[in-house]
This record gives C-alpha cells, sequence and structure tokens, in this order.
C-alpha cells in the first residue's frame, strides 16, 4: 500500500463552491480559494466565461499560488456560462452582475473587505463595468482590454478581425454546446479550430450554433462604421482607483489599453503602465511578481501612491531586449520618405525609405491576386501572433518592400506608425496591409516589429487621394548599421477576411467571386512618421 500511494501526488484543494442569487432570480457561482488558517483575507475576484476551474491560467497563476500570497480567490462563472445560470449575453449583462457581486462578496465571511479585480481580455473589461453607485474595490488590474467593441475587440483599419474574430465566437460556442450537453456540436467546432476549417466555415458554424452570440453580431456589423457599435464607459469613482494595465507589443487589444489609460487619465485616475514582450496568451515571466507586487501595496498595506506622483510606465525595447522607462509622451522626430523605380515588388534594391530631406519619388503597382493572397505572420492579429523573421513574405512579387539605407547611428522610435500616400485602384475596394521590420547590421534576418491594416471603399475612377494607415504601436531601439524596412500588399490573409474588390461588405475566406485587385502607389508626396504613444498628462 505504501508503494502504491507513494507515486500518488495529493493536490490540495482548499476552495468552495459559493452561489449568489442576482434581482432577476438568476443563480451565480463562483469558486473560492483561501490560504491556510482563520480568515477573512484580502480578496482576489475574478468573473469570466471560460469555466471557474480554468480561472485564466493559460497566463495566470492558479487561485492557490495567490492563497499561499494570503489571499482568496474568487472566480466566477458569469451569466450564462459555466455552472451560472443565466442566458450570456456579452459585455451589456456585466454591470448589473459586478455590483451584485461585489455586494455579496463584501459580506462573505472570507473576505475582509479589501477587494483587488484582475483579469485578462474579457476578465479585464467586466472589472471596469459597473453602475454609477456601485462602491469602488480598492483595485483594479484589468490587462489586455479595451472599452470600444469595434476598434478594441473586433477591427482595425475598418476590417473586421477574421481569424481572431472566428476563433474566439466558436469557442464562446463550444462552450454553450458544452453547456447543453450536446457533445456533436463541441466536436463538430473543436475540429473545424484544429484543423483550419474555421477560417472558411466559422461564419455558417456561429449561425448554426449561436446565431445570437456578441461575436456573431460583432461579424455581421459594418467594421468601417462607427453607427450601431458600443463603447463602455466606465464611472470615473472607479477609473481613479489604483490600477494596473498589463500589454504585449503582439497583443490584438493594446490600443484599447492605451485607451483605456488616456480614460482613466482624464476622469482624475493615474494608472501605472507595463508593455512587454507578450502576444495575447503568452505573457514574460515576471508579471506575476509585478501582479503580486500590486496587491500588496494597495490591499495589505495603506496605500502608498501619492495622486501626485506619475504613476509608473514601463516599455520593454524590442530592440534592445530590455525595460525602459520611457513616458511614451515624446516619440521620435524620424520621417521618411518613400521611393521606387517601380519594381519594389521584384527588386528588394529597389523600394527606398528616404531620409526626410530627401524627397520621395516614382510609383508602384502591388498586384493582389485572391487565389494565393499575401499571408499574415506573426504579429498581433495573426495566427502565429508575436516577433517572426517576415524574409520569405517580403520576397512575393505581390509585396512591395522599401528599406532604408543603414543607420548612421542608434535611433529610437517610440509610437504609433503612420503611413500616408496617396493610393487607387482598378476595383471600388482594396485593402493595403502594412508591417515595419528591423534587419540587423550582423543578420540576414528580417525582424518584424508592427503591422497594420486599412480597408478602403471607393468609386472605380476615383483619382488618386491620400489615406491614413495606422500601425500597431512599437517601442524599438536601433543600432548604427541596422536598417528600417516597410513592407506592403493588398491582403494579410487571415488577419483580416480577403477583400473581394466589389465595394459590398461581404469579406471572408477567397472565392470564385473575389477579383484581382492592381493597386497603384504614388509615392511622391509619401510619408512614414510617428505619432505619440501616449497623451501628455494634464498638468
Amino acid at each position: 500500500i505504501a508503494r502504491m500511494f507513494a507515486n500518488q501526488i495529493v493536490i490540495p484543494q482548499r476552495f468552495t463552491d459559493a452561489t449568489l442569487v442576482t434581482p432577476d432570480g438568476v443563480t451565480l457561482v463562483s469558486r473560492i480559494w483561501t490560504p491556510h488558517g482563520s480568515g477573512p483575507w484580502p480578496t482576489l475576484l475574478m468573473r469570466q466565461p471560460y469555466g471557474r476551474a480554468i480561472a485564466s491560467t493559460v497566463t495566470l497563476p492558479h487561485p492557490l499560488w495567490w492563497t499561499e500570497q494570503g489571499y482568496a480567490v474568487v472566480v466566477q462563472d458569469v451569466r450564462g456560462q459555466g455552472s451560472s445560470e443565466g442566458v450570456f449575453q456579452g459585455f451589456g449583462q456585466e454591470s448589473a452582475d459586478t455590483a451584485t457581486t461585489l455586494t455579496w462578496l463584501r459580506e462573505r465571511p472570507e473576505c475582509n473587505g479589501r477587494i483587488g479585480l484582475y483579469g485578462l481580455s474579457y476578465q479585464g473589461l467586466t472589472q471596469l463595468l459597473a453602475p454609477e453607485d456601485c462602491p469602488a474595490p480598492d483595485c483594479l488590474a484589468p490587462a489586455m482590454c479595451g472599452l470600444a467593441e469595434r476598434e478594441h475587440w473586433s477591427c482595425e483599419g475598418g476590417a473586421h478581425w477574421w481569424h481572431l474574430g472566428l476563433g474566439w465566437g466558436l469557442q464562446l460556442a463550444a462552450l454553450q454546446a458544452k453547456r447543453r450537453n450536446d457533445p456533436i456540436v463541441w466536436n463538430e467546432i473543436q475540429s473545424a479550430l484544429v484543423d483550419g476549417r474555421y477560417l472558411r466555415e466559422g461564419i455558417g458554424l456561429l449561425e448554426r450554433h449561436d446565431p445570437k452570440g456578441m461575436a456573431l453580431r460583432w461579424l455581421q456589423q459594418p467594421a468601417d462604421q462607427a453607427e450601431g457599435w458600443v463603447r463602455h464607459r466606465p464611472t470615473a469613482a472607479w477609473l481613479r482607483k489604483p490600477m494596473l494595465l498589463i500589454g504585449g507589443w503582439w497583443d490584438p487589444h493594446l490600443r484599447g489599453l492605451l485607451d483605456l489609460l488616456k480614460t482613466a487619465r482624464s476622469s482624475g485616475g493615474n494608472p501605472e503602465l507595463h508593455i512587454g514582450p507578450a502576444t495575447h496568451l503568452q505573457w514574460w515571466p515576471e508579471t506575476n511578481q509585478l501582479l503580486l507586487d500590486f496587491f500588496n501595496q494597495h490591499l495589505k498595506s495603506p496605500p502608498t501612491l501619492s495622486k501626485d506622483k506619475t504613476a509608473d510606465i514601463k516599455l520593454w525595447d524590442q530592440g534592445d531586449e530590455r525595460w525602459s522607462s520611457q513616458s511614451g509622451t515624446e516619440c521620435s522626430s524620424a520621417c521618411w520618405h518613400l521611393g521606387s523605380q517601380g519594381l519594389a515588388c521584384f527588386d528588394l534594391k529597389d523600394g527606398q525609405l528616404l531620409d526626410a530631406a530627401m524627397p520621395g519619388s516614382g510609383t508602384c503597382v502591388i498586384v493582389h491576386d485572391p487565389w494565393r493572397p499575401a499571408p499574415a505572420i506573426g504579429g498581433h492579429l495573426s495566427p502565429t501572433a508575436g516577433p517572426c523573421d517576415r524574409k520569405l513574405v517580403d520576397q512575393r512579387s505581390d509585396v512591395a518592400v522599401f528599406s532604408s539605407a543603414p543607420l548612421q547611428s542608434s535611433l529610437q522610435l517610440c509610437g504609433r506608425p503612420l503611413l500616408m500616400l496617396k493610393v487607387s485602384a482598378d476595383q471600388p475596394a482594396f485593402d493595403l496591409c502594412a508591417a515595419l521590420s528591423r534587419i540587423p547590421a550582423d543578420r540576414e534576418e528580417v525582424q518584424q516589429l508592427s503591422t497594420g491594416v486599412l480597408r478602403v471603399r471607393r468609386s472605380m475612377d476615383a483619382e488618386h487621394s491620400q489615406i491614413t494607415l495606422e500601425l500597431q504601436p512599437l517601442f524599438v531601439s536601433f543600432q548604427a548599421g541596422d536598417r528600417l524596412r516597410l513592407s506592403l500588399a493588398g491582403a494579410s490573409w487571415p488577419a483580416i477576411g480577403v477583400n473581394p474588390g466589389d465595394g459590398e461588405q461581404r469579406f471572408g475566406p477567397p472565392n470564385s467571386e473575389c477579383r484581382v485587385i492592381t493597386l497603384f502607389l504614388d509615392l511622391d508626396e509619401a510619408t512614414l512618421q510617428m505619432a505619440p504613444l501616449l497623451v501628455p498628462q494634464a498638468g
């Protein structure tokens, strides 16, 4: 018997499941983990739609780790998900349920009255949604989220997130199938995600299995029109509470996080911000200590952060691969023009990023063939999110490449890259997709730093008109001898759906109705420059 049990691992559960009933009669289920000994304790609350047992361990430590640090942890299944009753309707349901949950939690014997909220993505926004009269928690740590459902959750540059929107929507649909005890539908969705069929069949799967879901609703709303989209507006009292914002350079919600910082500051808040080498689901290890220090400061001891003190802004340098206290309100004055002799899609030496003192010149023609659309790799929207070497993609004949001369001295870029140029097409609609990369002096690789997309609709006979394409924010140092590269294409599949070119709101996988689209780039006034990462704090 001793030998039999010697190889078994005893897992300390130390949790209980507890319920509360909302004013409209819905039962919400939470799992509560507690430290050893007798409480009460400072308490961390997470409200999420993926099942309380998971507790966001894809990025965050298991609740047992937090209990070892002296915290009780409560993870709740939101309405209509996991074991909680009701119908899941997305973000719109969370404000009232957040208030009910906090009232319930403050009366629990495990909680000493000091509460911190934590979690990423959906769990990030649930922290911020509450009625005006709901007392705020002591502190919040929303990671990788935003307030605007269009700009921060589902679209960029007037185009829907295709891979991400479908993948997330189908995950939620599969969870609903599990609640219905429908393994056939669950297996159908899961197999489509595993073998990639979701990119072609995803809309149909959502229409059949989650027709009223939030993800399908987003994909059916025009991405280039603000009307009908929701922007959530947290109460100012909550935004003034101590707040830790965690973002990643390759996270699709980074712009949303920066907008949240701006919104909090305008409400009198002073959040702490850390943007690191992270995708949405792959963080840097030190985030655990970062969160622990934040909660220890605001839940275990009297707050020490003066309202007038500037909160920490920490940015990971994508070039030097180290942290910096760069404020983000200043950006490089560097500016580049574009030049080509017409072969930027065929000769890597033809397209040039020219110093601001040299005028841009020439033209460039990009032909987008929907049979073989230019692929999305790395970055913040593709299935392979993160840093990558895009050398092979830049060798395609449907990708125009513009490279700078080797830098004469070191250079630091911090901000939001903006590309402005005149472009037209032979079809009523087109996409322009951009990538910025660093080519180190001592290596052959093309280190992709930032990507962006812009969807344009106009009449076929329209003259060249200037467009502005904003890329993902970045912070990167270049050394003398390094080069900067801008790559342009007519697609970014499957980060965004393929543009059929007809000007209608129909996008998705390549199909027989998609048109070949020829883009004409006038480079005479084309400019690449940086806008500040952050708006300076008032006062």
